[in-house]
């Protein structure tokens, strides 16, 4: 469709037979046929015609077109021949304007040639006449007009640099550089003769002509300048090495005050007499003062050598404070400009100044506790130092370190033996509920201490010294661990010689296990926090060494294995609790394997033996929980191995109690129910605020005493019929073990008859194993139970009992 037409001969979907129904929708209508044939007949005549006029129009479109073309080529070849004159006109235009300006442009040429030629000529004449002047001043010694002449006949020769070929110009330059040769002679004679190299300074202060002769040495050969500085700084110091020779008493580190002292009295005397001498810029007193530091160095490295077995801690500390102070005293007064300069050596630190341990002197003299959150947030690491001074002079202690890392190890031992002996004498730490369980104060003394050593040590050596600093704490930390910690742990047993793992999980079957004391159970919630405190502080301390030592031994500090350490001590202290009140527990439920459940006539309240753990747990729960009030995660570890240690024992316990009447049963559920409410109120018993027990905690309790329910249900069961009762079995407890159902069967009180034909009912009615599972036995397809996880952990403590 081209045109929109409402026409429905037009329409894409046209259907003749509708199209004929619409105009003769009866059969009165087909009267008027003829008339409807007639103007169909009408269309197509005009429809025709309208098709002719078309195609007869088209026949002179392609005639119109190629004339069309033809007159556009034509066109274009006009246009084509007016390009071509125009073209031709503007050559010869331009050639026009060349012979115009032919002339012109030579002329240009002779102005530039001419103009560079006076140029070369008064820049010839200037050096001719430099040169003389220069020849004859040097020999006047006129050295305040030769800098200023010299710089200038300098920069005029520059020009003349293309034309060395000419014999006169290269003679000229050759004349320059002798004059300069000369002056750079006459000068290093001048201050030859002004400060001989053996003999002592002139009274007198420094003459103009040779403050004039360091303007001139700016100028010659930078050899020559370094020439003057170096010599002049050998021959101020020259007295200092006669005065503190290595066999003088003045030299040893207990006078190293004295050399620092003439130090100074130097630089004033300097400023005083020789300031004005040399340029600002040379920076003179710097580089006495750096000389001086680089002879210090070497000296004291060669004295401490020779005489190494005098050098004692205390006079150590001493040499190096008081060298520290004098790096931070010349980071004060001076840039550092001069230690990136070719004539002294520049020391293993970067620029600018201010000195660091200024602030870590002050720092370290703080009783606060060591490494605080706020340091952690804040570091300041001297291993950056901003003093371009440091380590100038005290580098050459370094080796020397052993001394004072020998003295911290020495040190910390006897620290840790008064910790020992303080805690025989005082006793263990009163209890007072009231603050909960209290950390032992020796810890935070063993840690302010360790402050003081790392800022001590970091300010002496970032390097190698702080690695066996780090080794030191290592040693202490366990030595603290075990001696102070582990060491006042209550012993379980008079025959362990520590406190191991086996000796905490021992039971005691057949024999009463002492309580501990309030007194007891207070102190071991003391190391429990103790070792919490040292745990979390011990992993800041390693945060803090990698901060001050350098970036490469960084890797090589690693605390792991002392957190492990106090890991461990947490880990046994939270067992000896449950132990204690496990084992707290144990003769109530002996008492309860004991009674006659067959005998028992109706249902009371709960039993004896429930009265008597909740007891216990009355009496030790709300003491563990408020001495570790401030460290409620292991609170929650101590409920939950509780938890896992006394179910199991409990259905243990249950499985011994046969036979068991209908009656008995009942009881026992009671009862059951009775402990499972005390165990999930375990975490806030006693307690005037009522928290909500963790999740991880119910979910076991929970899960282990409906357990110990169902057990109970299944044994109320009917046995008869058999079927029933083994589905029932299965449906409840969903334990597909044969030793369990036997249990169950005891308990019930069954003749052996049937229980034989019982289990065998119980083997057939199994649920079948999983495809491609272990078919040779019932046992594998279900998850050990508490019982038996039980039971592999006593013969795992068995076995490695007998192994140690």
């Amino acid at each position: 469709q081209v045109f929109p037409s409402q026409d429905p001969l037009d329409r894409a979907d046209f259907n003749a037979v509708e199209y004929i129904n619409a105009l003769f929708p009866t059969e009165q209508s087909l009267a008027n046929i003829d008339e409807v044939v007639n103007k169909i007949r009408l269309k197509i005549r005009r429809l025709d015609d309208s098709i002719r006029t078309v195609v007869r129009g088209q026949t002179n479109v392609g005639q119109d077109g190629r004339q069309a073309l033809e007159e556009a080529q034509k066109a274009i070849q006009q246009l084509f021949g007016k390009i071509k004159d125009i073209k031709d006109k503007a050559e010869k235009s331009e050639q026009m304007v060349k012979e115009i300006t032919r002339d012109i442009k030579q002329l240009d040429h002779a102005k530039r040639h001419l103009t560079t030629s006076i140029t070369t000529l008064n820049h010839l004449h200037m050096l001719a006449g430099g040169v003389d002047s220069l020849e004859a001043m040097t020999r006047r010694r006129q050295y305040g007009e030769v800098a200023n002449l010299l710089q200038g006949v300098v920069n005029v020769l520059e020009h003349f640099n293309k034309y060395m070929g000419i014999p006169q110009i290269r003679q000229l330059s050759e004349r320059v550089k002798a004059a300069q040769n000369e002056l750079g002679q006459q000068i290093l004679a001048d201050f030859e003769e002004a400060f001989p190299s053996q003999g002592t300074k002139r009274t007198g202060g420094p003459s103009n002509v040779l403050r004039d002769a360091c303007l001139v040495a700016n100028v010659l050969d930078p050899r020559i300048k370094q020439e003057i500085i170096k010599k002049f700084i050998k021959q101020h110091l020259s007295e200092y090495l006669v005065l503190f020779q290595e066999n003088q008493d003045v030299a040893w580190l207990d006078k190293i005050d004295r050399r620092y002292a003439w130090i100074k009295r130097q630089l004033v005397d300097y400023e005083e007499k020789y300031g004005r001498m040399f340029p600002t810029e040379w920076c003179m007193t710097e580089r006495i003062a750096v000389e001086f530091c680089h002879v210090t160095r070497a000296e004291l490295s060669k004295i401490m050598r020779t005489r190494a077995k005098e050098i004692e801690v205390k006079l150590l500390l001493f040499a190096i404070q008081r060298t520290t102070n004098f790096e931070g005293l010349l980071a004060k007064r001076f840039s550092g400009c001069t230690l990136a300069d070719g004539t002294v050596k520049k020391p293993e630190v970067p620029p600018p100044s201010t000195n660091p341990f200024l602030e870590d002197e002050t720092g370290a003299e703080t009783d606060e506790i060591v490494i605080e959150k706020s340091d952690t947030d804040k570091p300041k690491k001297p291993k950056v130092p901003d003093n371009p001074f440091h380590g100038i002079v005290s580098k050459c202690f370094e080796p020397h370190l052993y001394v004072y890392i020998e003295s911290q190890d020495k040190n910390l031992g006897e620290l840790i033996d008064r910790f020992v002996a303080d805690f025989k004498a005082q006793g263990p730490p009163k209890p007072n509920v009231d603050e909960g369980g209290a950390v032992l104060p020796s810890c935070a003394d063993l840690f302010v201490y360790y402050k003081k050593c790392m800022v001590q040590c970091s300010q002496l050596s970032t390097g190698e010294p702080m690695i066996a600093l780090t080794t030191i704490f290592q040693k202490y930390l366990r030595e603290y661990a075990w001696k102070i910690l582990s060491g006042n742990l209550p012993k379980t047993t008079s025959s362990s010689g520590g406190l191991t793992i086996t000796s905490l999980l021992k039971e005691k079957e057949g024999s009463e296990v002492a309580k501990f004391t309030l007194e007891e159970l207070c102190l071991i919630c003391s190391i429990l926090s103790t070792a919490e405190y040292c745990l979390a502080t011990t992993q800041q301390l390693e945060e803090k060494l990698k901060e001050k030592v350098d970036a490469s031994l960084m890797d090589r500090i690693n605390l792991t294995g002392e957190m492990d350490t106090f890991s461990i001590v947490i880990s046994n202290s939270i067992q000896l609790l449950v132990q204690d009140l496990d084992a707290a527990c144990d003769p109530a439920l002996t008492a309860m394997s004991k009674m006659q459940w067959q005998n028992v006539e109706h249902v009371g309240d709960q039993s004896p033996y429930v009265t008597s753990v909740i007891l216990h747990i009355k009496q030790n729960v709300p003491i563990i929980r408020d001495n570790l009030a401030s460290t409620r995660k292991y609170f929650t570890q101590f409920c939950i191995k509780f938890a896992n240690s006394f179910i199991p024992k409990f259905i243990n316990h249950l499985f011994k109690c046969k036979p068991i009447s209908m009656v008995g049963a009942e009881q026992l559920l009671l009862d059951t129910h009775s402990l499972k409410m005390v165990l999930l109120d375990l975490p806030s018993i006693g307690s005037q605020v009522v928290r909500k027990a963790p999740a991880s905690y119910t979910k076991i309790v929970v899960k282990g005493m409906t357990r110990a329910e169902m057990i109970l249900k299944v044994v109320m069961a009917p046995h008869e019929p058999p079927v029933v009762f083994v589905d029932n079995y299965i449906k409840l407890l969903a334990d597909c073990s044969t030793d369990t159902f036997q249990k169950i069967l005891d308990m019930k009180g069954l003749k052996r008859s049937e229980q034989s034909s019982m289990l065998d009912l119980f083997r057939l009615r199994l649920p079948a194993p999983p495809p491609g599972g272990d078919s040779t036995g019932s046992l594998s397809l279900s998850a050990p139970t508490p019982e038996q996880e039980s039971s592999r952990i006593r013969k795992l403590e068995k076995l490695i009992k007998k192994r140690l």
